[in-house]
């Protein structure tokens, strides 16, 4: 393990990985593939280009073959040469030859959903599988049901996004043509009953996109879920499956939780165990607050601070304000209270939270299960006035007038 300022050179040996992150907020790590081939995540490092990471980041460089990348920054590098990545990859070969079979018959292609406690590398392994499945000329389905850390927009979403290409190795997948509901909170266990309802929702309509188009249907569906497995949140995974009506579970690093799904789910389901990476290290509450932070304001600011959002002010009168059930999970709700749109009265209490802009017509549409246009962060509220302050990805006026309150803030100090 070596801590370093200056650069640095790894001759990687082959099936061996370099691992490093990014933890000083003002911090930069440069990395250059110089020869052989190397892949970050599944995604494919270019020869000779530089890339830049900045705080937060947490990189895995692997190799096949072997290779030699330059490495300049400070921070804590270590290089892993016992990886679980050959069993990963016969687990994609196996998914790719339901994708063939899958296209031959015009069936749907593989449903996975890659299940585990918090900090088995869960969102690495979907990465891999998405990449992996992309180089190939797949178009697989990207389900993201981890509101507490948000992988295709911010944290609280349950989104899915169709992948065509492979995900960039600093900014990740292109989220253009995403789908995405309003959840609201970083945990499921926040609205239990409003979470499966959005899951089930999703479900639909990934079923519809995938029976529209041909390629995507093909391609199959890869499910990232949330850390929370035991009691409650075993019956969650098991509505996931039943709901997306999966092909494949995929449990890392749970020998228990492996056990109760091969009882529990019905034997056409084929369950595996695979092990999680020896790079991954168990993070506590605060960092993953910290991550949550950074996702919003990758959000707003872009990973590389390139992006200017925009402050303006927006009348009370002008704008519908909804929660989606009760905004704190101090008790057991019904089905009908925990989706039920509860008016919300603007005020200072609101300074900090996030709110999704709905797409939805209130007259016409359900609005608790409309796709969402993006977010806005109430920076300021002027009661005398009757007006709030928002931070939004672009200049006003807003797209729409319904906003959906949600219980996560930014910047999140709790």
């Amino acid at each position: 393990m070596n801590e370093h300022k200056t650069s640095q050179v790894f001759n990687l040996d082959p099936e061996s990985e370099l691992r490093f992150e990014v933890n000083e907020k003002d911090e930069k790590v440069t990395l250059e593939l110089k020869n052989g081939l190397a892949e970050v995540f599944g995604a494919e490092l270019i020869k000779g280009k530089k890339y830049e990471f900045g705080f937060g980041h947490k990189i895995g460089v692997f190799t096949w073959q072997g290779c030699t990348v330059e490495f300049t920054g400070k921070t804590v590098a270590f290089v892993e040469k016992k990886t679980p990545m050959a069993l990963y990859l016969n687990c994609h070969a196996a998914l790719e030859r339901m994708r063939e079979f899958a296209e031959k018959d015009n069936s749907t292609g593989p449903i996975v959903m890659i299940a585990g406690p918090q900090d088995v590398g869960k969102s690495t392994l979907t990465k891999i599988f998405l990449n992996y499945a992309a180089r190939m000329g797949r178009r697989p389905t990207f389900v993201d049901l981890d509101v507490g850390q948000g992988q295709i927009t911010i944290p609280g979403i349950i989104g899915a996004l169709p992948i065509d290409k492979p995900s960039d190795v600093v900014d990740g997948f292109n989220t253009q043509g995403s789908v995405g509901f309003h959840f609201g909170h970083k945990g499921p266990g926040m609205n239990m009953p409003l979470y499966n309802h959005l899951v089930s929702r999703i479900a639909e309509v990934c079923s519809d996109r995938m029976e529209a188009n041909k390629k995507e249907k093909a391609g199959g569906i890869i499910i990232n879920t949330c850390g929370w497995i035991l009691k409650k949140g075993y019956r969650i995974l098991t509505h996931i499956a039943q709901a997306f009506e999966v092909d494949v579970i995929i449990v890392l690093d749970h020998e228990k939780l492996y056990n109760a799904l091969v009882k529990d789910i019905p034997d056409f389901v084929k369950v595996i165990l695979l092990p999680k990476s020896s790079g991954v290290v168990n993070r506590g509450t605060p960092y993953r607050r910290i991550t949550r932070n950074l996702r919003i304001d990758e959000y707003y600011y872009g990973t590389k601070r390139t992006l200017t959002p925009h402050s303006f002010d927006v009348k009370w009168s002008d704008v519908k304000i909804f929660s989606v059930g009760p905004l704190s999970n101090s008790q057991e709700v019904s089905k009908n209270k925990a989706t039920k749109l509860i008016p919300v009265v603007p005020g200072p209490n609101l300074k900090k939270h996030i709110l999704s802009i709905s797409l939805a017509d209130p007259n016409k549409d359900d609005i608790v299960q409309t796709n969402i246009a993006g977010f806005v962060c109430i920076t300021n509220v002027d009661v005398a006035k009757q007006t709030m302050t928002i931070l939004s990805p672009l200049p006003g006026p807003l797209p729409n007038n319904v906003l959906l309150l949600s219980s996560i803030t930014y910047p999140d100090d709790k």
